[in-house]
């Protein structure tokens, strides 16, 4: 019954086995990820600078956050964006599919925008913030896994190009909305209203480009109970444990990159000399050079650096990651010196957090992207939303690690028991640490290959997936 509301006869339930090339739903999709991260980077990149600026009660006085509960909150929101991800799982594979679960959620996403637009209060943050985290996290494992599905064993070699270009246009919305939401949040003829009101905007227009391509897609049927089954099989659970181990580790990443969108980073850029070949940036859109930098070093790895690595050993998905961990701990070295300084009264220029972004946004594109094809691939077919929601939940991890951090360290007057400095340090020695033990651990990881079969059947190619 539920594959019969969700995907009915008039659409194709499973890949054209007769198709090599680029599937015709695929520029829905990546259309309509551009518009829905242009919503939520645009959003996210003003959003602890309204907690601390711009926040008022009902009446009209200043509600302000100190950076510590600001930090702490920004934290948390992000974590519970990417925890929901499983009730987005949940829905699409054992119940409505994935089509229905991205269409219904995205009214809900856009709902939460507007609430933000209309509301300056503690009140309408925390509705606000709560239907974005229902709207953007359910439908987060079942867009990316979509994108899996449009594909079959005779374009199966498209993946990783798709993938990427998936990737381009999530850093493609987020360069533009980055640029505009704080432009609009810090001029006093619109401010937060119009600044929060654009992304909501955005995210209608995202909605009905992806109700447009509904006859294009591939609506892989609901697994029902042929979802839970394979959930609880041997097979099903062996897979899920093989996966959260290297999940572990990646956390540790996300906990690392998330400070630099829109989260402490940004606190620090208010403190520095801006001043960036003349013009002066607000220190919410010194974040953009992460979008700018990932469009140019995606074709930068995928066809120099890896190429280039391959000649010397072989680059499997986890050393990728590896060597993405060890680049993200380095991206904080020169964060804490820029700390040093300005704890020290100077004021450093901008150009020491763009290196930050560089070694950073390196790091990304050896564990993020892997990261999307790795987690489909691995995962069973019925499974294909699940396991993306579990790679999602590493960053609600990570995220509520430091919340957790930002919280312990909050003394009662706003002041933290910790210097940034330190803060800083900590962070880096801990990204060092685990990409030491993920080396050790990746070397003993061994995986299968799932790939949508032109019949809707799994197709199960075993292979040898590890670091070592």
């Amino acid at each position: 019954m539920a594959a019969t509301l969700t995907a009915p006869s008039k659409y194709r339930t499973a890949p054209d086995p007769k198709l090599t090339g680029m599937p015709p739903g695929v520029p829905y999709i990546i259309g309509n990820e551009a518009a829905e991260r242009f919503s939520f980077y645009g959003m996210r990149s003003i959003l602890i600078v309204f907690m601390t600026q711009y926040l008022v009660t009902r009446s009209g006085v200043a509600d302000h956050m100190s950076d510590g509960e600001a930090r702490a909150n920004f934290s948390y929101f992000v974590s519970a964006v990417y925890f929901l991800p499983i009730l987005g799982a949940i829905l699409a594979e054992g119940f409505i599919g994935k089509y229905k679960t991205i269409f219904l959620l995205s009214i809900v996403y856009c709902f939460g925008h507007f609430a933000l637009a209309i509301d300056d209060t503690r009140l309408g943050l925390l509705i606000g913030l709560g239907l974005i985290s229902l709207g953007a996290g359910g439908i987060k494992p079942c867009v990316s896994a979509n994108v899996g599905d449009q594909f079959g064993e005779s374009n199966k070699h498209l993946l990783s190009k798709v993938f990427g270009w998936f990737y381009f246009s999530i850093n493609a919305g987020s360069f533009l909305s980055t640029i505009l939401c704080p432009l609009l949040l810090n001029d006093p003829r619109f401010g937060p209203r119009w600044a929060f009101g654009l992304p909501g905007v955005a995210m209608v227009i995202a909605t009905i480009f992806f109700w447009l391509g509904r006859k294009r897609f591939v609506h892989i049927p609901p697994g029902g109970m042929g979802f839970a089954r394979q959930l609880f099989s041997k097979e099903g659970l062996g897979a899920l444990g093989r996966i959260a181990i290297v999940y572990v580790f990646v956390a540790v990443f996300w906990s690392l990159w998330d400070q630099s969108s829109g989260g402490a980073w940004t606190l620090q850029a208010r403190k520095m000399d801006l001043n960036f070949f003349g013009i002066s940036l607000l220190p919410e859109q010194v974040q953009v050079a992460n979008p700018i930098l990932i469009l140019l070093f995606i074709p930068l790895v995928n066809y120099l650096l890896y190429p280039a690595m391959g000649r010397i050993f072989e680059v499997t998905p986890l050393r990728k990651i590896g060597i993405g961990l060890f680049l993200t701990a380095i991206s904080y070295l020169p964060i804490a010196y820029v700390q040093h300084l300005i704890d020290q009264g100077g004021q450093p220029t901008v150009w020491w957090q763009f290196l930050a972004y560089i070694i950073l946004t390196m790091g990304e594109a050896m564990v993020s992207i892997t990261g999307l094809e790795f987690s489909y691939t691995q995962a069973p077919n019925k499974m294909k939303s699940a396991v993306m929601a579990m790679w999602l939940f590493t960053v609600s991890l990570g995220n509520f690690f430091t919340g957790q951090v930002n919280t312990f360290i909050l003394n009662k007057d706003g002041t933290t028991k910790m210097s940034d400095f330190h803060y800083y340090l900590f962070f880096a020695a801990l990204m060092f640490v685990t990409a030491i033990i993920f080396v050790i651990v990746a070397r003993f990881y061994r995986g299968r290959t799932y790939i949508q079969h032109s019949e809707g059947e799994a197709e199960v190619e075993a292979t040898a997936v590890s670091s070592g």
